[in-house]
């Protein structure tokens, strides 16, 4: 208790120290992620929420949105969340099926995940939840079930991933002893142009390659991060960007309270290049509905950069994996699933 006391009160202090930092940004989103957010006491919420209000300018309405895992949001918890600012849920339910829950090493069951946002939704209209695709074994059909389960709740918002092999996790151990098959790309693919399928007839929008959404429920925090947009990340490991220059705090909780309660910053700091901003703006207008901009590329960046840009993507084009709209450099459907492959052909290595 002690503990979770300290760093919250750290991650309050941090939020004073770095004021200056943003004295011209308004503030329209806070995201409590990265880790388990939702273990902190409804006083501490509030407590994280009011610095931030205190020492940065905050949007009328800003979303407010705090990540959370089904075992971890009982009713209790929900209603005391109702009488919070956040007014947005990110729910790590990763599939309605067992076998995929068991084979993740998840903490929660099937029955927990539906439950739960069926209890959600009786505080909360703006809801969503992460669902994993690519799992050895999951068949089309199990994978299209999970989708329209999903649908059928009228989850406004759905954040869909392959599924990736961490080192020193039981998948990991059951894959290398042939228990289970090999995380496979073309199965990966497959789910993906089903979800695509299913997003699209059912009115959401594939703004970014992994996130879906209804009209007005786009993530403002997903949206400022891959259109560029400044953020400031506070607590370990947390990163940050100023358009310029990347940060990233130590990744040590124990280093880090003792820093912090020294008044302290430990932030490592990386000054990003013009070519690196140009790489970051390909790759991440790549994965959107709002593509690459010609005309910003050739007014930030020079015109230079525009001509390589374009002298990359031809044989793209060429192949209908790129399209361009007027003046700007979109993926089609079929190059959706290979975007990140397609952006890293697009980087400037050097200028010479």
């Amino acid at each position: 208790m002690k503990y979770k006391e300290d760093m919250v009160a750290a991650l309050c202090e941090e939020i004073r120290l770095r004021k200056n930092e943003y004295i011209k940004t308004t503030v329209e989103t806070i995201y409590f992620g990265g880790g388990t957010p939702s273990v902190l006491e409804l006083s501490q919420i509030n407590q994280i929420i009011d610095a931030v209000y205190q020492h940065y300018q905050v949007a009328e309405n800003p979303e407010i949105t705090l990540e959370a895992n089904p075992d971890d949001l009982t009713t209790e918890k929900l209603a005391q969340l109702n009488d919070s600012p956040v007014n947005r849920l990110s729910i790590g339910i990763q599939s309605f099926f067992e076998e995929d829950l068991k084979l993740m090493n998840r903490a929660h069951n099937a029955q927990e995940a539906l439950a739960c946002i069926v209890q959600a939704q009786t505080y909360f209209d703006n809801i969503s939840i992460d669902l994993i695709y690519g799992i050895p074994d999951m068949t089309a059909d199990r994978w299209r079930e999970n989708i329209y389960k999903a649908i059928e709740l009228k989850i406004p918002h759905i954040s869909s991933y392959a599924l990736t092999v961490e080192d020193n996790t039981a998948l990991k151990s059951f894959i290398e002893k042939g228990l289970i098959p090999k995380v496979d790309d073309e199965l990966a693919q497959e789910h993906f142009h089903i979800l695509l399928d299913a997003m699209q007839l059912h009115g959401y929008s594939n703004y970014e390659f992994s996130n879906f959404g209804k009209e007005g429920y786009f993530s403002k925090n997903n949206t400022a991060y891959w259109t560029g947009k400044n953020y400031i990340g506070i607590g370990p490991s947390a990163h940050s960007f100023d358009g310029k220059r990347r940060g990233w705090n130590i990744n040590n909780n124990v280093k880090y309270l003792k820093s912090i309660q020294a008044s302290e910053l430990t932030i490592e700091i990386e000054e990003l290049t013009t070519v690196d901003r140009y790489n970051e703006y390909v790759m991440t207008g790549l994965r959107t509905i709002y593509g690459i901009s010609l005309n910003k590329i050739e007014q930030e960046y020079g015109v230079n950069f525009k001509d390589y840009l374009l002298n990359q993507a031809s044989e793209y084009l060429k192949d209908h994996l790129l399209y361009l709209d007027g003046d700007t450099l979109m993926v089609t459907r079929k190059g959706k699933f290979l975007s990140d492959g397609i952006a890293s052909d697009l980087f400037m290595l050097n200028l010479n």
